[in-house]
Parts: C-alpha cells; sequence; structure tokens
C-alpha cells in the first residue's frame, strides 16, 4: 500500500493506492472518491452492542467500510471536519483515539472500543475511545493542526482538544477544582495525564466553535 496525505493543516486529506488484494478499512463516509475497481464492504466493529452503544452513547459511526479488489486502485478520504490528517505506523504497539477521530486502518490494525467512564460520558466529548494496537497504517484526523507532546510527569487537557494518546499514559477525568470552578470557569471537564508517553492534541475546539455559531444560526 501505498500513500500521500494532502492539504495539511487546514484541509487535510489523504490518498491511498491499493494493490490487488489489499484492503482498508475506512470511517463511514470518509471517502470522497476513488477507482472502479474498488468495491465497498460494510462492517461492524467490535460486534452489534458495542457497535449500538457506540452509536448512541459516543456519537461514533455504527458501520465502517472496508475497500479493496481484485484490480486494486486508488482511493481518497477526507475527514468530517477541516484539519490535519495523521499518519501513525503501529509495530505490536496501541494508541487510544477520540471519539470522532479515526479516519482509517489496514487490516492488520485491531480496533476495540473502550469506555472512557461515567465522567467522560458527561464531558461533552463521548463516552467511548477507541484502542488501535497490532501491525499497519494508522490515520486518524484532528480539527485544525495537530500538536505532539511528550510527556514525563503530569499535564492537563481540555477534553475538547485531545486527539489521541499512547496507553503508557494514565488519566483522570475530572473537573478544574471546586464545584464553583467546574461550573463557572466555562472549561468544563478535563483529562489529567501522568506517566511518560506521547498525546496529540487539536489546535481548535469542535464544540466551542458550535457555541459560537449558534447565535448566527437563530433567527
Amino acid at each position: 500500500m501505498q500513500f500521500e496525505i494532502h492539504g495539511n493543516p487546514d484541509y487535510g486529506e489523504v490518498q491511498v493506492g491499493l494493490s490487488p488484494g489489499e484492503k482498508l478499512v475506512t470511517e463511514s463516509g470518509a471517502m470522497s472518491r476513488m477507482s472502479v475497481g474498488l468495491e465497498l464492504k460494510s462492517r461492524v466493529l467490535g460486534g452489534m452492542l458495542p457497535a449500538l452503544g457506540r452509536k448512541f452513547l459516543g456519537g461514533e459511526s455504527f458501520f465502517l467500510g472496508e475497500y479493496g479488489g481484485d484490480r486494486g486502485g486508488e482511493l481518497w478520504l477526507s475527514p468530517g471536519v477541516p484539519g490535519t490528517v495523521v499518519h501513525r505506523k503501529l509495530n505490536d504497539d496501541a494508541v487510544y483515539l477520540t471519539a470522532g477521530s479515526f479516519l482509517a486502518c489496514t487490516p492488520g490494525v485491531h480496533l476495540k472500543t473502550k469506555f472512557g467512564g461515567v465522567r467522560a460520558f458527561f464531558s461533552g466529548e463521548g463516552a467511548f475511545f477507541i484502542e488501535c494496537s497490532g501491525q499497519g497504517e494508522l490515520f486518524y484526523n484532528a480539527y485544525g493542526s495537530v500538536l505532539e507532546r511528550e510527556i514525563d510527569g503530569a499535564l492537563t487537557v481540555d477534553t475538547g482538544h485531545l486527539v489521541a494518546w499512547e496507553p503508557s499514559l494514565s488519566y483522570k477525568i475530572g473537573g478544574m477544582g471546586g464545584i464553583k470552578q467546574t461550573l463557572f470557569s466555562g472549561e468544563g471537564l478535563v483529562m489529567r495525564f501522568e506517566g511518560r508517553g506521547k498525546l496529540w492534541l487539536q489546535t481548535r475546539h469542535l464544540s466551542s466553535t458550535a457555541r459560537w455559531l449558534t447565535p448566527f444560526t437563530i433567527g
């Protein structure tokens, strides 16, 4: 498989060349154009019940697309929000993605939904994470540019700016302090990471953009 990412950091998309027999698993609706020789099959991530929970509680797609064909071809994938497309090669390691960040992967990457806990459900950013592990190519997307941070100690992150993190980092979800700070600071819930590892942040906050647009849509 060959690939090339275009348009970063504003309007990223990935162009993938599939050889005969190769396959690529994608987020539902991510395909923008493709060769006529490619075929699409729908599959459910993690079984029916986890997929239902991810759909109605986490805001994730129920189905994933699997592209491939005997003749091979080219496939272009575009995320649903403007921003950066990130590539990561997994080699028997893993990474966690937040809701809405997964774009595509090769079949050797295993996808598993993880419940982030009751507080994650009330964070406004989705109650489920996706654990990506195994071997292969992984693509994920962010709203805005992506900042990579190397953590050796602790870091507090707004849940809306988090995109991905390595399993070596532990985290807790909580408020900005007391009840007053959490309710009236405008920050809501945050994630406090500890340990050694990397995490990836996005420079824009989708929920904040939606709130900013709301007054202009009422009339």
